[in-house]
């Protein structure tokens, strides 16, 4: 049997482009409650906690308890088919987001749509590395990772326009369904478009398994002993980008309370201002770790992943400090900039050492475990420990900010020490993978 050409350039990009704008739709449903919490509030008559509680949690629960088993699936089976039946899900669990009128009813929704986004980056990342080479990998991995920043600026400004119409129209009336918030008509609009550039998907050829393992189909107990084979990597990884994302989910989700209470600007202002700020800089910030993680690389320094990691964190510090203290709100907002282009820089290279260190078999897999583990602690427990300070320890809702900086300092501090512990390891993972090839 003849072996398949490997896929060119123009495919391979070609493909990553249409992951990222299914990465891009993910984030936009993900992040859209963001800049709606004040209509949301009102609406559903709920606290910070509980809207904390949309923001992460509700979404962070199945999507972690069913991206193992999906993982598993995309080792196995049709990775395109895959992403595309998940896409289809997520999108009509968005629009039914529109349809709540109670909490509980918001709450179940939410975790609908994390279930459908398991699906998508386990088998985005394992196609992604059966497209390209390892010394391309991080770049292409940073390229799909701006999703996270072009859908959480286009939900910010998305949001920052509704309340917006909100305040001159009020309700609406839609057919079949009658008056309508404002904030229920995004998730309609959001899921519809969804399920229609679930079509576009089909476009995407299947790539053939590359690398140690492709060719066999790897038992579960086999992922989880090479897993513990590899136990400091695995955890000093997983945990350390997973404290970054902590970091990262806790500022996106209260950034925008941050300048509507503390400075007094509107929503539509720090949409706007935000949303920008998020769509360029944290873009910017993820193309500019992955070329430097591929630079580092190719002068011989193995761990350039974890130190990607570790400068992020490092960077992070006086950033986030300057724009949550300075008490003038357009300073403030400048250093928004350097913080976001910080926060984004380790999200495409974190992916691409999951990659890295695996047998091909088994990638996608691991890429579940970690994406679990990021989502557990950065998405399930940033929003909500932000909440928690504010509403139990500050006691007050226009101390928020320094809820912000006290969970910020704390997680990057943490995982610039955790990256730094594993980076030895990281690198005799990598040593070994190479002998199996």
């Amino acid at each position: 049997m003849q072996p398949q050409p490997a896929p060119s350039a123009r495919q391979a990009w070609f493909v990553v482009s249409l992951l990222l704008v299914a990465y891009v739709f993910s984030f936009l449903d993900r992040q859209i409650l963001n800049l709606m919490v004040a209509p949301i509030r009102r609406d559903l008559g709920v606290s910070d906690t509980q809207i904390s509680l949309l923001m992460g949690f509700s979404f962070a629960l199945f999507y972690t308890l069913l991206g193992i088993p999906l993982g598993r699936v995309a080792d196995t089976r049709n990775r395109r088919g895959l992403i595309v039946l998940g896409l289809l899900f997520w999108s009509l669990m968005t629009s039914l987001c529109g349809t709540a009128k109670q909490y509980w009813q918001l709450f179940l929704y939410r975790v609908g749509v994390g279930a459908g986004e398991a699906a998508l980056s386990p088998a985005a990342y394992s196609m992604i590395a059966d497209y390209f080479p390892p010394e391309r990998r991080a770049t292409a991995m940073s390229v799909y990772s701006m999703g996270i920043y072009i859908g959480s600026g286009m939900a910010f400004l998305l949001g920052g326009l509704v309340v917006q119409f909100a305040a001159t129209q009020g309700e609406v009336v839609l057919p079949l369904v009658g008056p309508t918030r404002p904030w229920q008509v995004v998730f309609y609009v959001l899921g519809l478009s969804g399920i229609l550039f679930s079509l576009v998907l089909l476009l995407i050829r299947e790539p053939v398994r590359t690398g140690a393992g492709a060719q066999t189909a790897t038992p579960l107990r086999e992922v989880l002993a090479y897993l513990r084979r590899n136990g400091q990597t695995v955890l000093s990884h997983n945990l350390g980008f997973a404290l970054l994302g902590l970091c990262a989910y806790a500022a996106m989700a209260w950034i925008p309370t941050v300048f509507i209470r503390i400075h007094g600007w509107s929503a539509p202002q720090i949409g706007v201002c935000f949303g920008l700020i998020v769509m360029i800089a944290g873009s910017l910030g993820l193309l500019a770790g992955g070329a430097l993680a591929d630079r580092w690389r190719k002068d011989g320094h193995v761990d350039a992943p974890m130190r990607v990691g570790m400068l992020s964190a490092l960077l992070l510090l006086p950033s986030t400090a300057a724009y949550l203290l300075i008490p003038q709100a357009p300073v403030a907002a400048i250093f928004l900039a350097p913080a976001m282009f910080a926060t984004s820089m380790p999200f495409g290279v974190a992916a691409a050492a999951i990659q890295d260190i695996m047998p091909s078999r088994m990638r996608a897999q691991a890429s579940a475990v970690y994406l679990f583990v990021v989502n557990m602690i950065g998405l399930g427990v940033g929003p909500t420990a932000v909440a928690l300070l504010t509403d139990y320890l500050f006691e007050r809702d226009n101390a928020v900010h320094y809820s912000v900086l006290l969970v910020v300092v704390l997680g990057a501090v943490l995982a610039a020490a955790i990256l730094h512990w594993g980076r030895q390891a990281y690198g005799r993972s990598l040593a070994a993978l190479d002998q199996l090839s």
